[in-house]
């Protein structure tokens, strides 16, 4: 296996707000991965760089071995940095294993359970007067399934005005789409427990897909009141990093759909397990991905072996993607096609994905320095974008 020895890591930060990873071998295969965190793209790629001292001279194959040395061999676990800079590198090493023996990479991890995989994208949802007119482009694009966010700045407790204007896009997209369109609902950790039943009133006339993060991660205890609460289906998951995240949420049956992050949870290897753990609690699998292709296409060989993976987040089109979008760095783009709602299973080697170095290149030489909004309520408080 000398050709597989792992001889060079690479990273390219590129805009809109993206990380990559090459990796590339003594034989002169290389693989892609995405080691991102929103926001701190900077401190993730200084992380890869530490830990190339576990990677240049080992054998690409060994990925679950080289996962658990990065795991756990700093002393320290876990916490979004490393996480998300493991989840770059387990996405490149799965992505060289699938291109050395000349499959997909879902067939490394049980073979397919489906043909093609249910996909959604993102309608912004802070201004009602553009969410009909965003939906009806994106179900032109093939979608039949979107998200948008459920709120903008919320106080602890909100007055009864602003809780009223929170359905009114729900109301405007099934006034115009009736059950055409299915619609996931983001809290986004937006919101503060006192508030999450009152906002549930006001949406559950209006059948959402399921409402997602209905208090920050760190709050998931409150999640086993807002359970008993509601037959809407509640998602979690984007800002949980490893099993060991969800298994507390898993446990006590307060969750229906599980979002880990291809490239914050772990990668391919991580997030295989923690859909295999959700599987044995009958919990659903919809991974989180507001991100680059190879995140995606990561996220895909993960929904097409994994049973209980009910549909698909794509950043294609998000308001986050300024000057370069999902397919622009891509050399294949057919691969993310939506058909009726679907996207159908991958074929080439490896994750399957083609990036146009040459594009990279460019965007590397712009660069970014993404940064989350800070909001603050009308009294000035810190509000959670």
């Amino acid at each position: 296996m000398e050709e597989l020895e792992i001889t060079k890591v690479e990273l390219f930060k590129v805009p809109p707000r993206w990380l990559f990873v090459k990796i590339t071998t003594k034989g002169g295969l290389f693989g892609w991965g995405e080691p991102v965190v929103e926001g701190k793209a900077d401190s993730v790629a200084a992380c890869v760089k530490e830990l190339e001292q576990y990677l240049i001279g080992r054998t690409a194959n060994n990925i679950e071995d080289i996962w658990q040395v990065l795991y756990r061999g700093g002393f320290y676990r876990g916490g979004t940095i490393l996480m998300s800079a493991i989840s770059g590198i387990d996405q490149a090493l799965w992505d060289i294993k699938g291109k050395h023996l000349g499959v997909p990479v879902f067939e490394l991890l049980g073979g397919a359970v489906r043909q093609r995989m249910k996909m959604y994208c993102w309608i912004g949802g802070d201004d009602p007067k553009v969410v009909i007119e965003q939906a009806r482009e994106k179900m032109n694009q093939g979608y039949r399934a979107v998200k948008m966010n459920a709120t903008g700045p919320m106080r602890w407790v909100s007055s009864i005005k602003d809780i009223k204007k929170v359905a009114d896009n729900m109301r405007l997209l099934r006034e115009e789409f009736g059950y055409e369109l299915d619609v996931g609902l983001d809290f986004h950790g937006r919101v503060h427990k006192p508030m999450v039943k009152r906002l549930i009133d006001e949406l559950a006339p209006y059948d959402p897909m399921f409402i997602e993060e209905p208090v920050l991660s760190e709050n998931n205890d409150a999640l086993k009141h807002i359970y008993s609460y509601t037959s809407i289906p509640i998602a979690t998951g984007e800002r949980m990093l490893s099993r060991w995240d969800f298994k507390d949420v898993l446990q006590q049956g307060v969750v229906d759909i599980i979002q880990p992050d291809l490239s914050h949870a772990g990668g391919i290897s991580e997030v295989k397990r923690i859909a295999t753990m959700a599987e044995a609690y009958d919990v659903a699998l919809a991974p989180h991905c507001p991100l680059g292709p190879i995140s995606l296409a990561s996220a895909l060989h993960i929904d097409f072996s994994c049973a209980n993976a009910t549909i698909q987040e794509s950043s294609l089109g998000i308001h986050y993607n300024k000057g370069f979008d999902l397919l622009d760095y891509v050399k294949n783009p057919e691969i993310f096609d939506v058909k009726d709602g679907f996207m159908d299973l991958f074929t080439q080697p490896g994750l399957g994905v083609e990036i146009d170095e040459e594009i990279l290149k460019e965007g590397q030489k712009i660069g970014h320095n993404w940064a989350n909004p800070i909001w603050r309520n009308d009294d000035g408080t810190f509000a959670e974008w």
